[in-house]
Formats: C-alpha cells, structure tokens, sequence
C-alpha cells in the first residue's frame, strides 16, 4: 500500500535547483510538469519521514508552481485556507531541506506561520479565512500589488468566506480567488467543453472585449444592462459560476488544475485584470498516490512510516492503552440513540474525526452534517431543543471557538438543553496551537446555566456524556484528542451526581484537585508526597463541600487541568476559596499564559511542567516558597 512511498530521498534535480520562487520563475514554462512530478515525489518521501498532511497537498502541485511562477511572491501576496496543502508551498520557498522537522518540537509548522517565512502571508489553521484575509491585503496594498487567496470548495461552505465574497465585490478591489474543489462537489462537468469555454473566458481577447463594452455601454445603463444579464445567462448554461457572478465576481472555469499549460496561460492572464476574479479548478485530492485518490478522506494525512528493521526481533511489552475518546464517543452516541428516539448528533464538517461514522450510517434521519458551518450547528441544535429533541453537538474544542456567540446568545441563555461533546481539549500536539482546545474551559466556564464535565478516563468519559445527556439544560463534556490509560469501560451507563468529585486516595497536608485527564500523572505525583487525590470531574458546578472539607484539613490546595489557567477550573476554585473566612494556600497548574508550539503532546506537557515530574517539583517548590516544615515527612523531603 505505502509502496509509492519512497523511504530513500528521490534523485530531484530541477527541485534542487529551487531554493525560491525567483529561480522558479527563470525556468522554462516546458520544464514545469517535470518539476511538478519531482515535487511530488519529494513531499510523498518527506510526509513518510516525518507523517503529515499531504493529500491536499498532492492535489495542488501544479497549482502550487503555477502561482509562484505567474506571480511576483512574496511581493504579491498568497493567501493559503486552512493550509493542510502548503507543504509544496513550503518546499518551493526555501524550505526543502527543512520539511523533515514537519510539526516536530522546534521544527517546521504544519501550517502557514508568518515568523517562519516572509512567504506564509497569514497563519491559518481553521478554514474560510483566506478570502478576508486577502481582501484586507488588497486593500491595505499598493494598486500594482496583486493578491490572490487559495480556498477549497469543503471551506467555501462556511458563511464568512461568502461574508467575505460580498464585501470584496462591495470594494470592487483587484483580486483573485482560486476555487480549489477537490470533492466534485461543486462542478461534475469538467471536461473538454468546459475546459474549452474556461479557456475562452480568460483569454486576453475575451477579456479586452469585455472591458472594452463595459466602457463603451456603462454610458447607457439600459444596455450595459442587457449585456451583463446576456453574458450571465451564456456563462451559466456552459459554467456552474452564476453564484459568483451574481455575487459580482468574474468566473472563469472550471479548470483541470492539474494541467500545467492551462493553468499558467490562465493565471497569466488573469493577473493584470481588474476587480475581484474567481477561478474556479477541479483537482483530484491525493494526485499521484493511489491510495489516497481512491479514499481522500482516510489519506488526509499520514503516521510516520517506521523503518523496516534488518533483523526481525520480537517486540517489547507495551502498556495496553484504551479506545480512542472519539471512539468512547462514538459508541456512546449510537448507544443513547437506540434508547432515546429523540437524540438528534450534528457536526459542522467532522464526521470521522469526531467518531461518528457508525453512528451516521446506523442512523442517517438523526445526523446532520452542517458543513464548515460551526455557527449554525450550534444555532440548528437551538433550533432542535426548541422543539423537544435532544441535539448533540459533536465539536473540536478549538472550532467550538467559533460558534461561541451562538453558545452564549442561542443556547445558555434560553437554557436550552443542548449537549456538547468537546474533542480534542487540551494540547494536541504536532497540529500545534491553532488546533489545541487550550481555552474552552475559560469560556464556557462563565456562561450561566452551562455545566461542564472534564473526564479523567474511558470510563468516566462514557458516564459523564450520559449524565450530561440526561441534565436537561446546557451541559459540555470535554475530553482529549488520542488513547486513553486503559480504564475498563462499563458498557451500562451510570446517571452521576452532578457537581460531585470523587476521591482517589487520601493524604495529608497537600490536597491536588485534578480536572480531567491529566490524573494519571497527579496520582504519580500525590503518592510521591502523600498527597490527598481528588478527580473533580466537574468544572461546573465545583463540588464545594468536597473543597471546605480540603480547605479546613490540608495547608495546601493545588489545581490542575490542560487548559489555560487564566480564568479556568483553577480559577473556578481560587474564586470559590476567596469567599472563605480563612483562606487557604492555592497553586494553580495548568497552561501558562503563551502559545504553546507544536511537538510531541508528552514532550510539551514535561515542558510546562505537566508530567508526573513537573507537578511533584511545583508542588515542592511551592512548599518550600511557604516556608512550612510540618508537611509530612515524605512531601517535605527535597
């Protein structure tokens, strides 16, 4: 299957030559399908080494050396979406030789990132922003400056990319718009007759003629009238752009984007064009690997392929880990579904990576796929819980982000009963800071009538979504991207108490109050200094009986979680002892107030401290800033 892999650098010499798109720029316009067959070559042997993104990448390759070649970057400005496809970007801009530190601690971002290159326009990481983004380029931009925003037909699903497309027609501002659809899911007609009319409708001919009689009728709105709606009406039976047209931007497509001729002749004369341009191609999302042309989505990105040992030996123990939490996820939706009739699932465009493929084929009249539409999601289960149903919303805790207005306005507010099932909380690693849940607990935290739940494991995952689903208001379990410990799951589902922790050992003197699943290291640590352990479950409401009890035995409080500390459960904590007569000692552990980089999700968390190790030492060096020598013996041993 990984056969077309190559795990030895292929022999690139074009690429070689290309340490940035000016020397790209001096080859002959011939010499490009074979730099683009190099390319590939090269971004297949890199995303082996070091795993990655590289289906989107491996359907813009051409399109990728044809916007460098046309275009004066960085001078002119390139504005990727979402950015899974940039790798070829990034090899072709002085980069090669550094792809193989892709999302590795201190290496190479998976995304555009403006401080690693004067090429990466905008750092993007979420979807849709690329037209906004280079609008407000164009116009913040010198007239002979050109700008030009890359997005896929799965991102122009979202409202701010059409927000985008009506104020750039407003503006009437030069730019162009490439329209990368790799799904078919626009355009099903691309062809010779289609790839002939698109031709025709960027040729320079065409397009004098066209500027030529809007000058000369503009004179006479009757007939400039009459011009526009005819050439609306001819574009529309030969084009699917009547959309964009009516929107008020130039179409021209759709265009094979991996014909490299067609490509640079279009491109080349659509660059000293007027007003806002859209071009629309058609690419094949995994081009040049077999595999993933025939499943795009399961080959969206790629593990690192291991080397093949030269001697077979057997393999060490390992640590049986559990299901991954969507999959905990997933079960448990379709589960609750085949005894509540009412339980309706949304996801705004995340289907697989949120475990619900099982549950959307088990039950496709109760799943409903909005697209990249994270506000409407949320609005839609508004909507649903208007009428009785019982809507889940499956969301990554960074897109929750963008549908936090419809949270507060459509849902807490009414105390609507909507549950949110929160993926990917916390850091996740080589996807780096644009895609970390870093902040949801600081945001839903304030919300009234919203209850969180933060699971330390599989198992409580599984319950807590129960009880969350059975709370009849607001209510949002978060849980992390990856395995969990390897907790046994019951397969009958528990209604907990909500608001209630549960105590894992007791202790003295130190108490470490432990918000999801960051518990496995807090155990490490509480039996190292014998401290009381407590998994909080419950950010929202805190089990403040349970904290009096603590408050009023132990010298010293700690709170822990993988979320920002700033205004998270920490904070919920510090807010409640606040209240005290007596106050308490508090050391609040969590994400400090920085972006976190990408790498190695253990490697960051032993980075800021929040292994086994970081959270013994901080709890140390606390007890020693206190200057309190009757902790016992084994805390108050340095």
């Amino acid at each position: 299957m990984f056969d077309q892999i190559p795990r030895q650098r292929p022999h690139t010499p074009l690429l070689d030559q290309i340490d940035d798109p000016a020397q790209l720029r001096a080859l002959p316009e011939k010499q490009l399908p074979q730099l683009a067959t190099e390319l590939r070559e090269y971004l297949l042997y890199c995303v082996g080494q070091t795993g990655g993104h590289f289906g989107a990448g491996l359907g813009v390759v051409e399109l990728t050396i044809a916007l460098h070649y046309i275009y004066n970057t960085p001078e002119d400005r390139l504005v990727w979406d979402v950015g899974h496809q940039t790798y070829p970007h990034k090899i072709l801009t002085g980069r090669r030789e550094q792809m193989l530190s892709m999302r590795q601690q201190g290496g190479l971002s998976g995304f555009p990132k403006r401080s690693e290159s004067p090429y990466d326009t905008f750092g993007v990481g979420h979807s849709s922003t690329s037209i906004s983004a280079a609008l407000g380029m164009a116009l913040g931009s010198p007239d002979e400056r050109r700008v030009v925003a890359v997005i896929g037909d799965g991102a122009m699903t979202a409202g701010m990319a059409f927000e985008a497309l009506n104020h750039a027609a407003h503006t009437g501002r030069d730019m162009l718009v490439v329209l990368n659809d790799n799904r078919m899911s626009i355009s099903k007609n691309v062809g010779g007759l289609a790839t002939y009319f698109a031709r025709i409708l960027a040729s320079k001919t065409y397009l004098s003629m066209r500027e030529g009689s809007r000058k000369i009728l503009s004179v006479i709105p009757k007939a400039w009238q009459l011009a526009r709606r005819t050439e609306e009406h001819v574009k529309g039976m030969i084009t699917p752009g009547t959309l964009f047209e009516e929107l008020g931007f130039n179409y021209v497509g759709p265009l094979d984007g991996h014909n490299m001729q067609d490509l640079v002749h279009t491109l080349r004369n659509l660059r000293n064009q007027r007003g806002p341009q859209l071009l629309h191609i058609v690419t094949t999302k995994g081009k040049g690997f077999g595999p993933a042309e025939e499943d795009p989505v399961g080959y969206h990105a790629l593990n690192k392929l291991e080397p093949e040992p030269k001697v077979q030996v057997a393999a060490p123990e390992t640590k049986k880990k559990g299901p991954k939490y969507q999959d905990i996820f997933g079960q448990w939706l379709c589960d609750t579904a085949a005894l509540d009739d009412k339980l309706i699932a949304i996801t705004p465009a995340m289907c697989e990576g949120s475990g619900m493929v099982d549950f959307a084929e088990r039950f496709p009249e109760r799943y409903h796929d909005v697209a990249i539409a994270e506000q409407h999601a949320v609005t839609l289960a508004a909507g649903l819980a208007c009428e009785g149903q019982k809507p889940v919303v499956a969301i990554y805790s960074t897109f929750l982000q963008r549908g936090y207005d419809q949270m507060v306005h459509d849902v807490a507010i009414q105390n609507l009963d909507v549950t949110f099932a929160i993926d990917r909380a916390g850091l996740v690693g080589e996807d780096g800071p644009t895609h970390a849940g870093s902040f949801d607990l600081t945001f839903m935290r304030c919300l009234p009538n919203m209850v969180i739940a933060a699971p330390s494991d599989e198992n409580e995952c599984r319950q807590l979504l129960y009880t969350a689903y059975q709370h009849k208001g607001p209510a949002a379990v978060r849980y992390p991207r990856g395995t969990g410990p390897g907790v046994e799951i019951k397969q009958e589902m528990t209604e907990l108490p909500i608001g209630k922790a549960r105590v894992i050992r007791e202790g003295a003197s130190v108490a470490i109050l432990s918000f999801g699943t960051l518990l496995a290291p807090a155990r490490e640590a509480a039996e190292r200094l014998g401290a009381t352990l407590v998994d909080m479950r419950w950010v929202k409401p805190l089990d403040e009986e349970l904290i009096n009890r603590l408050a009023d035995s132990h010298e010293l409080l700690v709170t822990l979680e993988e979320n920002t500390i700033a205004g998270g459960a920490g904070s919920a904590v510090a807010e409640y002892l606040n209240q005290r007569i007596r106050p308490v000692p508090l050391l609040q552990l969590g994400l400090p107030d920085k972006i976190i980089e990408h790498g190695k999700h253990q490697k960051l968390l032993a980075e800021i401290g929040l292994d086994a190790k970081g959270i013994e030492e901080q709890i140390r060096r606390r007890i020693e800033a206190m200057g309190n020598n009757n902790f016992n013996g084994q805390a108050a041993a340095i």
